[in-house]
């Protein structure tokens, strides 16, 4: 504005420019809170996962299709071979077993026996089960959090 010039009235003002920090701001603000839907959206998904035992997930194969979820059953004792970096073998849970074929390195204290629990799913037009986690179940942790249901399907004898 020149010195010579009239005062500006409020309606005349001069247009004010954007300024670079707001703008800055504003995407520094929208990529966190994309980066939270994001964190939230994931721990949501994991926390929807199906848990069946293996006998329940038998039953409803169909349903469940190629839907990931996280299966219960004891390694049933013999059915352990390893290929590479893929390890097959089977889970029972109340003389209801369903073959598994896992990807990638099992856990050390995984042998026939134990109480494991699976993430992953079922093989389309198949009934073998393709996990990608095994966690095995500790008896004391286990025990303590989940009560008595592991120890009866342990305690049935399943007819050879």
């Amino acid at each position: 504005m020149s010195p010579d010039a009239p005062p500006l009235v409020d309606d005349q003002r001069e247009p004010r420019h954007f300024d670079r920090s707001r703008l800055r701001l504003g995407i520094v603000i929208a990529v966190v809170c994309g980066a939270l839907a994001f964190l939230v959206i994931q721990g949501l998904d994991n926390a929807t996962t199906y848990f069946r035992n293996a006998d329940e997930a038998v039953a409803q194969r169909d349903d469940l299709g190629t839907r990931r979820l996280r299966l219960q059953g004891t390694v049933v004792p013999g059915s352990v071979r390893t290929s590479g970096d893929e390890v097959a073998f089977a889970v029972e849970y109340h003389c209801v077993a369903v073959d598994v074929r896992h990807r990638g390195d099992p856990p050390e204290l995984f042998v026939d026996g134990i109480p494991v629990v699976l993430e992953g799913a079922f093989t389309e037009g198949t009934d073998t089960f393709a996990s990608d986690r095994i966690m095995v179940r500790h008896t004391s942790e286990y025990r303590a959090e989940e009560g008595d249901r592991l120890a009866l399907a342990a305690d049935e004898a399943c007819p050879a």
